[in-house]
């Protein structure tokens, strides 16, 4: 009886890690524009359900005449266009994010000629990632305890 609790167990707990990893989506910014002057991202993002576990995927060009660049940054770094990154630029052209925690996410770049000049002129995102597991309709099934 104890083994088949255990297995019970174990089996929900795969399920939850398996459900979770499957359900996961993979969001390019900007979809084929991508992270780029010209954007309109507050659109780009405006019906977007991120949620733990997902991707955030910035892709761009590397070198050339215009320097992008993602920063991860607080919203006074978003509101004022400055590079207070919360963590070190990101520079390769293909910067994938995975989100481990629900809450707001804010990305600037800060290329261009004028300091702030990309993300003043527009390029920037501001997004909310759900727990994955506790906000919006659940469609799995809760386990029913055995022996009860």
């Amino acid at each position: 009886m104890a083994s088949s609790r255990v297995f019970a167990v174990v089996f929900w707990f795969v399920a939850a890690i398996v459900s979770t990893s499957v359900l996961a989506k993979e969001f390019i910014v900007g979809d084929e524009a991508g992270w780029k002057r010209g954007v309109d991202y507050f659109a780009w993002a405006k019906d977007k359900d991120f949620r733990v576990g997902d991707k955030l995927v910035f892709q761009y060009p590397v070198g050339g005449d215009s320097f992008d660049v993602v920063y991860k940054v607080n919203e006074t770094g978003f509101d004022e266009c400055k590079p207070l990154p919360i963590s070190g630029g990101l520079y390769s052209g293909n910067d994938i994010i995975t989100f481990t925690t629900p809450g707001k996410r804010w990305y600037i770049s800060d290329g261009g000629q004028e300091e702030g000049g990309n993300c003043m002129a527009g390029q920037k995102l501001a997004i909310y990632v759900k727990n994955k597991m506790h906000e919006g309709p659940y469609t799995g099934m809760a386990p029913t305890p055995i022996g009860s």
